[in-house]
């Protein structure tokens, strides 16, 4: 299967660099295709200019400052995201890959002032992530990438499945919980 990971984390330390590696290994065991994009290593540039938003409804023109990505997404079967949330939303890096990416005849389509899902090959999508915070506080809050993986992107695809993989209290989370989630992640790795 054809794998897009995106990844969002600057540090090669962090727990989410952990993830990311155990998502890779796990699906490379598989003998999954995995075209790994890890943003901070790309230098992806998460900044919207004035122009691409001026254009942003000029298909096919408005994919052209991000082609190579664009090409890496409509190739992939599954999409996979392993990022920390930050102050209750995604790495300013990811959420400008979606905003630079995610364009009208990328991820979705206009007909008649309606939108529609135009990445339907994308069989599968998941996140891996971790929070700072409770699930509790979370909630609270609206549990923003929650929602925009399982209900924006999600409707981009309109994947056969879907897995929402995180780590809840992050900051008080001991070695024994952490090792539990990378064990978690590896098992729904192995039958996604």
């Amino acid at each position: 299967m054809r794998t897009f990971i995106l990844f969002a984390h600057p540090v090669p330390e962090s727990f989410s660099a952990a993830l990311h590696r155990e998502v890779i290994d796990t699906l490379t065991a598989r003998g999954w295709e995995i075209d790994d994009c890890d943003l901070y290593a790309e230098n992806f540039s998460p900044l919207l200019t004035c122009d691409e938003r001026i254009g942003y409804h000029d298909e096919p023109e408005n994919i052209e400052p991000v082609r190579h990505y664009v090409e890496r997404l409509t190739r992939a079967e599954a999409l996979i995201l392993v990022f920390p949330v930050w102050i209750f939303g995604f790495p300013a890096i990811l959420k400008g890959f979606f905003d630079r990416v995610c364009v009208p005849g990328v991820s979705f389509r206009l007909e008649g002032g309606k939108v529609y899902p135009n990445l339907k090959q994308v069989r599968k999508l998941a996140a891996v992530t971790s929070y700072g915070g409770s699930r509790f506080r979370a909630l609270a809050a609206g549990d923003p990438p929650r929602r925009i993986v399982t209900r924006a992107i999600r409707f981009y695809c309109q994947p056969e499945k879907l897995r929402y993989l995180a780590l809840y209290d992050m900051n008080r989370a001991d070695e024994k919980k952490r090792a539990r989630f990378l064990c978690r992640v590896r098992r729904e790795m192995e039958q996604f």
